[in-house]
Order: structure tokens, then sequence, then C-alpha cells
């Protein structure tokens, strides 16, 4: 079987039909490249043949590469990688540029055949920039598909061709969302934004496409930047416009990026210089910046992490061999802001949903959460009224537990209360089937001891939610000591269900996520109480690639929570407790009242509307900055490595079992550095020993935190990575 198909009609019309057998999507491989690259070779040279129609047997056009052909690029070229992914991009380009110019004779722009992209559905990185190469795109006026180039959210940028043609058909300041953000248009929008050309029904696709190729003149088919006279739209670098364009998006990416990311700035650097040469000559210099990203380690991490990872744990690399658990009705209990969350979104994938209070204007409150993000939706045009109809009725909100007869899932999202959590399991246990599944949404609480409560510990999990349940992607799983291989199943299929991305740990103080990201806000926080400049603290997180600075964090999880948990980790540890210095801090700002931005006061100054106005200046006299600061890798290693050695002691403890889930969940739980894919990536990217040498200093400087674990040093006695060693556990990677 292969992956395109070729016939000619009585018309003359060549049709190539992608649809790789045995995928949902359509993805382009090396095989298929050149099996596409045949049969237009075999179109432009017969003389029956008057154009050709290109489109898809699947009900989208196609996903983009698969990014694992890049790996075996650099494998091909031996020690030199970087001609190896040269000459595999340009011969994409070679490709692209053949059907671009349809065989026509280049210097009169005569004899060329019309080249028509078909697209069925979602066209997205190759499965557009292939199109674009094409003389003219007809999408079908479908709204559930989505045409754009995400390669940026992994860590690359469109490179084979499509950053250049792009720019050139729109210019650089409207191609900007589309190449620097990856935003995602529906076929309306798309051709409103100049993307493709053509909109039409459905079952009028491929002969709008035909009646195109039959009528296309040899004007037609010359692309504006082949055409004499060519301008480029807003300005080149040189023109007054698009110079102000330019030095504008200069300081747009860095502002973004804070200098972390390497895609961005190879791709607006393609841009720059391809917009000051002649065509052909710009693709060169896209493949160039192309390869120079795809050879930086930062690229490889993100794209092994944000894709291939992140789709291997979605797949269910790690679920139990058992049958299918799709989850039909969930129990959702506890109406607050998680419950509620997880009602909408569970309602919203199509599950039936029971949420329970105890009061029913507490249960009527939770589910007009789940209202209020549908009526947003509807003000954006994303969701119509028959969706929102659709969504609020599968919620029954109720204070009745007999309502949760005929659950084959419990979601528990109650206060969290070791006693609370115990009464409302026995609760609804004594109505669940005995195939159910009880998941308790906890961030702290020892799942094995929640699982006390249970009658049937074997069904009982924890499923970890990140706030908000709406927008956070992924949901920790927690295995307790004595859950068995069906929790863990349903846990995962209810994941899936719900369009997550899971992770599967095993129990322990804090689990995975809190586990990390607590050392991260205790560090800034220590450092705030030595004397280090609040702002340095805070810019150096943000400067390292984190989203929030760790003071910023706190505020907006609020100093409370804080100050709870640190009392309850204190009380568990006695004397071993190592965080005394920055409880002394927090607990002067939450006896001070100031609990972050809940109460409009925390580390950071609030105005009455909630927004940030800067840091306290309280902190300044209460903390006062010390004469000598430190450097800013300084910083940014105390802040780094506070996180990702409690991430490697979690491997060693059990608790992770794969570090593809150390890294994805970083990534996506609390946004650990996602140019680095990750702390096991990160590790990686150093090397063991330069980590273990860091370590060591910081904890010469520093205190005993920072010393390097077991594992760590011996990975870098034996020149080891945690990719290398671990790889029948990472084999996605």
């Amino acid at each position: 079987m292969t992956d395109f198909t070729y016939a000619v009609d009585a018309d003359g019309v060549a049709t190539i039909t992608w649809d790789v057998q045995g995928k949902s999507m359509n993805v382009l491989n090396l095989d298929s490249r050149d099996l596409l690259e045949s049969f237009i070779d075999k179109a432009l040279a017969d003389p029956a043949v008057k154009g050709v129609i290109l489109t898809s047997g699947k009900k989208d056009f196609a996903g983009g590469m698969d990014l694992n052909i890049i790996a075996k690029m650099k494998e091909s070229a031996g020690d030199d990688p970087a001609r190896g992914l040269f000459e595999g991009i340009m011969a994409f380009h070679a490709l692209e540029r053949k059907i671009e110019l349809g065989g026509m004779d280049f210097k009169t722009k005569k004899g060329g055949k019309p080249i028509v992209a078909a697209l069925p559905g979602t066209g997205l990185g190759i499965g557009l920039e292939i199109p674009l190469a094409c003389h003219r795109i007809i999408a079908a006026d479908n709204p559930k598909a989505k045409i754009g180039l995400p390669e940026i959210l992994v860590g690359i940028f469109p490179g084979a061709g499509g950053t250049t043609r792009l720019v050139r058909k729109m210019g650089a300041m409207a191609a900007a969302p589309f190449l620097l953000e990856g935003k995602l248009s529906d076929p309306k929008k798309a051709k409103a934004a100049g993307i493709i050309d053509e909109v039409v029904a459905p079952d009028q696709l491929l002969a709008r496409a035909k009646e195109w190729v039959l009528n296309a003149t040899d004007a037609d088919i010359v692309k504006p930047w082949d055409a004499k006279g060519y301008k480029m739209p807003g300005g080149a670098p040189y023109h007054p416009a698009g110079f102000m364009t330019y030095v504008g998006a200069s300081a747009m990416v860095h502002g973004k990026t804070m200098g972390v990311y390497p895609a961005a700035k190879a791709l607006l650097s393609a841009v720059y210089e391809g917009a000051l040469v002649p065509f052909d000559t710009a693709l060169k210099i896209e493949a160039r910046w192309f390869t120079n990203v795809l050879m930086n380690p930062s690229s490889a991490a993100m794209i092994r992490s944000l894709f291939i990872n992140k789709e291997a744990l979605e797949k269910g690399a790690n679920r139990p061999k058992v049958d299918d658990q799709t989850v039909k009705k969930v129990g959702v209990l506890g109406a607050g802001m998680m419950g509620a969350g997880i009602a909408y979104v569970s309602a919203n994938a199509g599950i039936e949903v029971v949420l329970i209070d105890a009061a029913q204007d507490a249960a009527d409150r939770g589910k007009s959460h789940a209202e209020g993000i549908l009526d947003k939706g509807m003000k954006r045009g994303k969701v119509s009224a028959e969706k929102k109809a659709e969504v609020l009725g599968r919620i029954t909100a109720t204070t009745d537990y007999a309502a949760l007869k005929g659950c084959d899932l419990v979601v528990e999202a109650v206060f969290e209360d070791m006693g609370v959590k115990a009464e409302v399991t026995a609760k609804a246990e004594a109505v669940l089937g005995k195939d159910a599944v009880f998941a308790t949404n906890t961030s702290t609480l020892p799942i094995s001891d929640l699982a006390k409560a249970s009658g049937r510990p074997d069904h009982f999990i924890g499923i970890h939610f990140f706030s908000p349940v709406d927008k956070m992607l992924l949901v920790e799983i927690i295995k307790g000591r004595e859950t068995g291989d069906i929790a863990v199943a349903k846990s995962l299929d209810f994941v899936r269900q719900i369009r997550k991305t899971p992770i599967v740990v095993n129990d322990a103080r804090f689990f995975y996520a809190n586990r990390c990201i607590i050392p991260y806000i205790n560090e800034g926080i220590r450092m705030v109480a030595e004397g280090v400049e609040p702002a340095l603290v805070e810019n150096a997180a943000k400067l390292v690639g984190m989203p929030l600075g760790p003071l910023q964090l706190v505020d907006e999880t609020s100093i409370d929570l804080g100050v709870k948990i640190a009392k309850a980790t204190k009380l568990a540890m006695g004397d071993a407790y190592p965080d005394g210095a920055v409880d002394a801090v927090l607990f002067a700002m939450a006896d001070q009242g100031r609990l972050g931005r809940k109460s409009n006061a925390g580390f950071y100054a609030y105005d009455e509307a909630g927004k940030r106005t800067g840091l306290w200046d309280g902190l300044a006299s209460a903390y006062p900055a010390a004469d000598t600061q430190p450097e800013l890798t300084e910083v940014q290693h105390r802040l780094l490595f506070a996180q990702v050695l409690e991430a490697v002691r979690a491997l060693e403890d059990g608790v992770l079992e794969d570090i593809r889930e150390g890294d994805v969940g970083a990534i996506l739980g609390w946004g650990f550095a996602p140019w680095s894919g990750g702390p096991f990536s990160w590790l990686d990217m150093l090397g063991a020993a330069r980590a273990v040498d860091l370590c060591d200093a910081l904890v010469t400087q520093h205190g005993d935190r920072f010393t390097a674990p077991a594992l760590l040093r011996d990975m870098a006695a034996k020149g080891e990575s945690f990719y290398g060693r671990f790889t029948t556990k990472a084999q996605a990677a």
C-alpha cells in the first residue's frame, strides 16, 4: 500500500490522493515525499495531463511531517549531520519548487500546468506548506478544520518553504501571528487572512478544483514572487515601512522569548535575510536557519517532549493491558472551582455528569461555572447555542448521592481534609456498583491514607487536576499502595476522553508536580530573606524560561495555602524540616494579611481591579537588599536545580516510573522552561558531570539541599545520560 495514489480522468486532470494507510491523519515521511515527487514528475511529463489536483482520501488533508525523519536525516549524514539535514530540507524545497513552477518555461512564464490543493479539512505544517507551493488552495467549508503552521510550538519553525512563502504572500506583519505564535484558523478565517484562496461546500470541493484547473491561464500559475516587478507586501527591510516592521518584530520576539527559544530568533532571521534576496536564495537561507535550529539541542528536546513523548503518553504508553475503560457516566463530589471545572470538561467531552454538593445552591453554582465558560466561547464564536445546551444538559446538579447510581467513575473534589474526604467516600461507595472506580482529587494528602476510607482500595486512585481545569493540560494520576490496574486504566481512559495529557506516578508526599514546584517557590523566597533583590529573583526566572517568577507564582496560588502546606510538612518531618528561613518570610506576609492576588496584596502590589502594579515596596524595608548581589547565572542555577534535583529524587524514589512523564509533566504542569524539554532533558544537555559540578558548588555556597542525588553522580561517573540509560522507559524518545 502507498501513501499517495495517482489517477487521470477523461478530461486530462490528474488527481494525486494522499491517504496514509493505518493512520487517521496523513503525515509525510521521506518515502512518501519521494512518491509524491514521482507523481508530480509523471503528471508534468504526460502531454495528456492538463493539470493536477492534490487532495486527501481522509476527512483532513494532513497533520504535518513525521518528526522522526529528522533524526533519520541526521543519522544518514554520519559525522556531518548539519549537511545531511540541509540537503534533506533542500530536497523538500526542490519538490515544492517543482510544484510551484508546474513545468513552465521560467523565462517566458508559459507552458506550465496548473496544480491546485483541495483541502477537505485540517492542513497543518507540511500539510499547509505543500499547498502554499500550489497555484491555488481551495478548502472545504469545514468549521472543525484547522489551517496553520504550528511548528513554533514544538521548538522549530516552518522550514519547508512555509516561512518564505507566507511572508511573500502576506507580508511580514500579517504573517507574524501564524509563524511566531502558531495561530490556527478555520477555512473561512484562513481565507480572510489571505492564507488560502477559496472556500467551497464540501461536496463541491473536487468539482471546483477541477473547474479551476481546466480554466487556469498561464498568468494564474505564476506566483507573485516569480512575476516581474514583485514587491513584498508591507515593504522589504530597506523600505521605510518594512524597516519599522522588522525593528518592532525583533523587539517583540525578544520580549516574548527572553532569548531562550532559538526557533523564534532563527525564524525572524530567515524572514529578514530572505526578504533581501531573490526567492530561490531565500529558500536556501530558510533551510540554513532551519538546519541551525534542528542542530540546537533545545529544538531536539522540545520536539521529543512536546510532540513525541506527549503524544505517546496521550495514546496510553504506560496504560495497563486491560480492556477498554471508557467512562460513560462520572460523578463529581464537590462543586467548588475544582469540582465545577472537572464537571465542565467531562460534559464537554460528551460524558454524563452528576455534580454533587452539600447544598443545592452550591451545586447549581458549580453548574453555572460551566455555563460561564460556554458563554465566553459563544462570544468568541467558538460555541453555538445548541452546543451550550447540549453540554449543560449532561450535567445534573444535586445533593442526592443516589444520583451516582450507574456512575463508572467518581471524582471527589471536596475540601482538603481527611475526615471530610472519608465521609463522602463512604457515602458514594454505598451507591456505586462494584466495578466503579473512586478517584480523589488532592494535591497534598497521601492517596494510600485516603484509601483507608474505601471498601475497595484496589479501585481507589488519585487524579490530581491543575487549576483552572479547563485550561491546564496536565492531569497527574497517583497510584496508592493497593491501587489496581483497572483503576489506573479507567483514569487514563478518562483523561484521554477529556483531551488532556496524563502522567502516572506513585504515592508520596506532594506526588511529582508539587514536589518539584514547592522548592522553586521556596528558593525564591529564601533569596529575598537573604537580601537578594526581588526583581533579580523574578527576572532571573523569566530569563531562563519560567513563565512566572517564584514570588508571582506564590501570589497566584495564595500565600496562606503556602503557610498551610509549610505547617503540615513541618509536622510530618519534625526536626528534618529544612525550610524555616522560608517560613519566616511566608508567615510574616500572612500575618500582615498579604495573602497574594486574592487579597490584592502579596509579594506584589495590586490596584483596585486586581492588576499587578509591581513588587510591593514594603519588601525593601522588611528584607533590605544586600550590598553585593549574586550573578544572574547563580540565581538561575539555584532556581532550576531546586526543581530538577527534586525530579531526579522522585525518579530515584520510584515516584516517577518514566522520565518521559517527568519531562512532559514538568512543562505542562508548572511550565518548567519549555525550551529545555523538561528537567531530565535539561540535565542531559548540561551533561551529568557538569550538573554534579554545579551542584557541588551550590552546596558549598548555599547548603545541602543542592546535594547531587546518587543516581546523578553514578551517571556522571559512567558518562551516561537519562535518555541514554532509560531508553527502555523512553521508547518514543
